[in-house]
């Protein structure tokens, strides 16, 4: 599975948005400095997830972006698909199959389409509050202890 630069930083902008947990918009600003993210290439990404209903902005001085929806039911799976397209070579191969072009067949094929469905099972039960949990608390375990 390859994951452009593009599907990487929509992750980490629903994961930010998800980290500040959704009492107040975010602005794009905050979210580039703390993920890294050029803020001009951000403001395209948040533009398609609201497009997607991933994210939804507010106006003004007190404006910026929020989840669209809790961070519970938002999938990591959804999200790398809405904005990725095809996620494998072999979810490629399926629909050009279904569209009647002829893929050939090769001896990787069929494990090819295993790999898939085991990534897929994973992203698709991945919300994006169980990664803010799962972050924190290793966060948590990993504080340096400067005591002598």
């Amino acid at each position: 599975m390859n994951i452009s630069v593009k599907g990487d930083y929509a992750l980490k902008a629903i994961f930010d948005l998800a980290q500040q947990g959704g009492s107040k918009p975010v602005k794009i600003a905050e979210i580039a400095a703390r993920q890294k993210i050029p803020q001009k290439f951000l403001e395209l990404i948040l533009g398609q997830l609201k497009q997607g209903g991933f994210v939804q902005s507010r106006r003004g001085a007190e404006g910026g972006y929020l989840l669209a929806r809790p961070a519970d039911t938002m999938m990591v799976g959804e999200v790398l698909r809405f904005v990725e397209g095809p996620l494998s070579p072999a979810e490629h191969t399926r629909r050009h199959r279904a569209s009647r072009r002829a893929a050939p067949e090769t001896p990787f094929s069929d494990m090819w389409l295993q790999v898939d469905r085991a990534v897929s099972e994973i992203i698709d039960r991945t919300s994006f509050a169980e990664l803010v949990a799962r972050w924190t608390d290793k966060q948590r375990r990993f504080v340096a202890n400067w005591e002598i």
